[in-house]
């Protein structure tokens, strides 16, 4: 691990420490004293920087939310890791490559033509990225792992790696917060197949909005969430739609509370 800058945010105490990880960039922050609670985001470079974010200035505002959620429930906001997608300029399609589901995406799996899986050229190396998450980047930022306090969230194709994780490394964590995941990268019968993996001890948040991207959304939706209360999963699992709400890092910004109170409460009783 080595430290590449630190900033600082308005209206957050301490520094956002960032590090580089061989060819992986993380952003994290910490509580003063550390905590027990950790919450993993993907896209890390759109979760405290808006110099960095996809659109310019606009951040998910994690670690604001995060802590007025932790104070309004008196406890210890949580550590905050977040990890880049590794798209450049010269790897355009990094980001599909981290955060598709892998094991999903055999050579006779259909993929939306919009989506650039099927490019021969990309390999998805999803299961690469979460092991070195899990293994070597929580170790070095954070220390001990406590899975009843630990939660992953992302968005859109990170909404879909949230999920991923949740099947791949169920020991690791026990809160998965996919905001908007981004079903409609294949079809069904992909979605039935991928559903059907997730652990039913899992704690599953899902939301959409109406708007844009997220409005191709709602039958994927409605699909997943019948699919996890059929195998039982009504009381871990909570829905949401947000109305006028679309595809980008100001909306997720601005319904963030609802999950990150999810997790919370739920990490709490534990």
């Amino acid at each position: 691990m080595q430290e590449i800058k630190r900033f600082q945010i308005r209206g957050v105490p301490g520094e956002v420490v960032r590090t580089r990880f061989a060819d992986r960039i993380v952003d994290y922050w910490t509580p003063r004293g550390g905590s027990e609670h950790l919450l993993i985001a993907h896209d890390g470079q759109n979760v405290f920087d808006g110099t960095t974010s996809t659109h310019r200035r606009q951040t998910w505002k994690m670690a604001q939310s995060a802590i007025d959620v932790a104070n309004e429930q008196g406890i210890k906001p949580p550590t905050i890791i977040g990890v880049w997608h590794s798209a450049t300029k010269e790897n355009p399609w990094g980001r599909a490559k981290d955060l598709a589901p892998e094991k999903f995406f055999t050579s006779d799996s259909y993929v939306d033509p919009r989506w650039a899986i099927k490019d021969p050229t990309v390999v998805v190396h999803s299961d690469a990225y979460l092991k070195k998450i899990f293994e070597e980047i929580v170790p070095a930022i954070h220390g001990a792992n406590y899975p009843e306090k630990t939660a992953v969230i992302g968005s859109s194709m990170g909404g879909l790696a949230t999920l991923y994780a949740a099947i791949q490394h169920p020991d690791k964590f026990t809160t998965a917060l996919a905001l908007s995941p981004h079903w409609v990268i294949s079809d069904e019968k992909f979605v039935r197949s991928f559903v059907q993996e997730i652990p039913t001890s899992m704690n599953i948040w899902l939301s959409i909005g109406t708007r844009g991207l997220d409005a191709e959304y709602r039958q994927f939706h409605e699909l997943v969430k019948t699919l996890l209360i059929e195998r039982g999963m009504q009381n871990c699992l909570s829905t949401r739609i947000f109305e006028k709400s679309g595809h980008n890092e100001r909306s997720w910004a601005r319904n963030l509370k609802e999950p990150l109170e999810f997790w919370l409460k739920n990490s709490s009783r534990k």
